[in-house]
């Protein structure tokens, strides 16, 4: 299955929280999910590609494993572990906005002698 660490320690080594502490807080509010799933426990194990999201004080970071830190280093360091993916788009809850749709009303649908 690959290297894992656990998500605690991640978040302390790429410098989203002080402590595990502080990463326990960020799980046990729900403000963490992996790969669109939301972290229950500390203990979850995170692996390269893994998609993180974060809402952290009032913001929204969605950010791509691309590496596993061995430790917690340097702003710069952590931030080589990583990599933001594109957040436009998304509202203050973390949330996809939602598009005006390309289908026009008045079309009817393709297999519309289906629908009697």
């Amino acid at each position: 299955m690959g290297e894992s660490i656990r998500i605690d320690r991640l978040l302390v080594y790429l410098r989203f929280a002080r402590t595990r502490s502080a990463a326990q807080s960020l799980i046990d509010t729900h403000a963490l999910r992996r790969n669109r799933k939301h972290v229950l426990r500390c203990a979850e194990q995170a692996r390269i590609g893994d998609v993180l999201t974060l809402a952290v004080g009032g913001n929204v970071r969605v950010i791509e494993l691309l590496a596993l830190p061995e430790r917690r280093g340097s702003p710069a360091q952590a931030a080589s572990h990583y990599r933001e993916v594109d957040s436009d788009g998304l509202d203050r809850k973390g949330q996809m906005t939602i598009a005006a749709s390309t289908l026009t009303a008045d079309a009817p649908p393709e297999n519309s002698e289906d629908f009697h």
